[in-house]
């Protein structure tokens, strides 16, 4: 009875105890905090790891014009050349005409870019950072506003146009879903219509071409899925492939075809380019340093009836490509090393280019940092691990 006693007479004491030790504690908190002042620390790193060189991601070109407009990913620029330039061997570089970027543009991690053959407006579609689609005119250079901008949801990746609707199809990579906007749409305009859903087995798409003789939509998928279902949603894994669309289509539509398989040779498939009078896709096989060119009915599991592959072809990890139909010439947007290479629409296997646009020395490898959200640091290795 004692022990029972003498323990009922202590709680009371330990719970004024702890209470006076939480009082204390909370009133020396904020004690410190009310002292505490902003510091801000000016340090200048020890050392950049930085590529300065341009990372060309997205490529267009206009014959009429003799415009050829790449986008460059690593400095947030959208640049110009002429089509005709082929950088001397000993030249460090070529020189554009012109140059865009500056935060009045609106224009960040330009992953597609087009030329509107009338007005010769360029079209820029940010990939990673920002939700904008600026167009820019003919005389832009410099930190200049564009023209106007659409506002884009999503990540989009690629886009063409349908001209005589005059129209714009482009792919948006974080809803796996296409996207149809009017031409001139602009500020907050919604799509005229989209392609989304389970049954159009749309996964992670990326490049986009259209056959406007026979109204079909091609698009590349890496292969990342989001089915959505009534418990939710969940993400699947699938070999890259290419589905095939009508150009009217709308809402959750199956594809028509759809290309996929070991024998396809795709990894990476980004931008794609179709050739109406050949009635050929190509596509940029990123991965694998490759372009990849399929007949327009093609289905299943089939091998590309070309590849323009090897050391020769000048080729390093090609994110955009673009066609040149009236002249019969194939532009391949290099990350992997800052060039441009330019190929007949015939070329196949390893083939040297008919001429290369360099935006750095030759030899030059990219160090292809994208849009990195976080750094890491191995302590054994010693190394730096970053994601992009």
């Amino acid at each position: 009875m004692s022990k029972i006693f003498r323990h009922r007479k202590v709680w009371p004491f330990q719970l004024l105890l702890v209470g006076f030790i939480v009082w204390l504690a909370h009133g020396i908190l904020a004690h410190a905090q009310a002292d505490r002042k902003p510091v801000v620390i000016e340090r200048a790193p020890l050392r950049f790891i930085k590529d300065p060189n341009p990372s060309f991601s997205a490529v267009a070109v206009d014959s009429d014009s003799n415009m050829l407009v790449v986008s460059d990913e690593n400095m947030f620029r959208i640049m110009e050349y002429d089509r005709r330039e082929n950088t001397p061997p000993q030249a460090r570089l070529s020189e554009p005409k012109r140059i865009i970027s500056g935060t009045n543009t609106k224009a960040e991690m330009i992953c597609g870019v087009y030329i509107d053959p009338k007005t010769k407006e360029i079209y820029a579609l940010n990939g990673d950072t920002q939700n904008w689609m600026p167009v820019f005119s003919t005389d832009a250079r410099g930190n200049v506003a564009p023209n106007r901008a659409l506002n884009i949801p999503g990540h989009p990746f690629q886009m063409a146009a349908d001209e005589d609707q005059q129209l714009l199809y482009m792919t948006i990579q974080s809803d796996n879903q296409l996207a149809v906007y009017r031409k001139q749409a602009s500020g907050g305009e919604k799509p005229l219509r989209t392609i989304r859903g389970n049954d159009t087995r749309l996964e992670d798409p990326h490049g986009l071409a259209l056959d406007l003789k026979n109204r079909l939509i091609f698009v590349s998928n890496f292969g990342n899925g989001n089915v959505r279902g009534a418990g939710g949603r969940y993400g699947t894994f699938a070999p890259p492939s290419i589905t095939v669309y009508p150009m009217e289509g709308s809402g959750n539509i199956k594809p028509m075809r759809v290309i996929q398989g070991p024998k396809t040779l795709m990894n990476w498939p980004a931008h794609m380019a179709f050739h109406q009078e050949r009635q050929e896709l190509f596509v940029a096989n990123d991965a694998d340093n490759s372009i990849l060119v399929f007949r327009a009915s093609d289905e299943g599991d089939v091998a590309p009836i070309r590849v323009i592959k090897g050391p020769k072809t000048g080729i390093k990890s090609p994110p955009g490509i673009a066609l040149d139909a009236k002249l019969g010439e194939l532009y391949v947007a290099n990350m992997g090393t800052p060039s441009i290479t330019v190929f007949p629409v015939t070329a196949t296997g390893d083939v040297a280019p008919s001429r290369t646009i360099r935006g750095g020395p030759a030899g030059a490898v990219g160090l292809m940092i994208g849009n990195p959200g976080a750094v890491g640091y191995d302590s054994k290795r010693e190394q730096i691990l970053v994601p992009n």
